[in-house]
């Protein structure tokens, strides 16, 4: 397998948030960052969970700076990045039947 599609080295990041919605202000704040983090390829996952398909760590990096940059002032977010071969291992479930994951979204790679 060629290291490019390593599923080691392929990333996966994910945003999750818990971010305050009691005024109109609050409301607002989570609707920007939701959209914003979209704008930027995330897509969801499960309610204020997101998540994005990277081809490399670096380019991760890339994107994990990005909502770093797009935080709002209040609630919880947190990021995490792991490997295609871990995103691959995670068991499913849909009440109590088990569910396969979803094929990895196909990225184009511009040179």
């Amino acid at each position: 397998m060629s290291d490019r599609l390593s599923e080691y080295r392929i990333m996966w990041v994910l945003v999750f948030f818990d971010l305050p919605t009691e005024t109109k202000k609050e409301r607002k704040a989570y609707a920007d960052f939701r959209k914003k983090i979209m704008a930027d390829g995330f897509t969801m996952f499960q309610f204020s969970i997101y998540v994005r398909h990277c081809p490399s760590g670096e380019n991760a990096e890339v994107h994990i700076k990005r909502v770093k940059s797009i935080l709002p002032e209040y609630g919880q977010v947190g990021i995490l990045k792991i490997t295609d071969k871990q995103f691959g291992d995670m068991e499913l479930f849909y009440c109590r039947k088990t569910a396969s994951a979803q094929p990895p979204v196909q990225q184009l790679e511009l040179f």
